[in-house]
């Protein structure tokens, strides 16, 4: 079981890196839309985090702002596989989703970080310094970064 794991995150990020050097989103290099609900299945039952993944998913709960230091609009997705994430999105570094209603679709490119309810995804958004990849959430048409 664990040369799986090994496997599966060497072979993410593989994808990751390739993707990146030729401009081609992560998604599209997956057979199927739903293999990235795969990968973090096993980030999730393996405690694994901090490496960027996108992927898709519909809203069911809405949350309150997270209002301790950088403020971050939270929302909670349910992928395909039934897994939930919370998306953390800093609104002081990107445009707030406007207009996102449970039931809604969207995409999402960030950081996956652990924890016992599924995960959270995060750094969907540029990153002024430059240091790290610029993320994004995409919700009826519009890229929000």
């Amino acid at each position: 079981m664990k040369k799986l794991v090994y496997i599966a995150v060497i072979a993410s990020a593989l994808v990751y890196g390739y993707s990146l050097k030729h401009g081609i989103p992560a998604s599209e290099l997956f057979e199927s839309p739903g293999a990235a609900d795969g990968v973090l299945a096993n980030a999730y039952d393996n405690q694994r985090s901090d490496f960027q993944i996108e992927g898709k998913g519909v809203v069911i709960k809405l949350l309150s702002d997270d209002l301790k230091g950088s403020r971050h609009q939270r929302f909670i997705l349910k992928l395909h596989s039934d897994q939930t994430l919370l998306i953390a999105h800093n609104i002081d570094l990107a445009p707030r989703v406007v207009g996102l209603k449970e039931g809604d679709a969207v995409e999402f490119y960030g950081e996956y970080e652990w924890n016992s309810k599924g995960g959270v995804i995060h750094w969907t958004h540029h990153d002024p310094d430059g240091n790290h990849p610029a993320g994004w959430l995409k919700h009826d048409g519009r890229t929000y970064q």
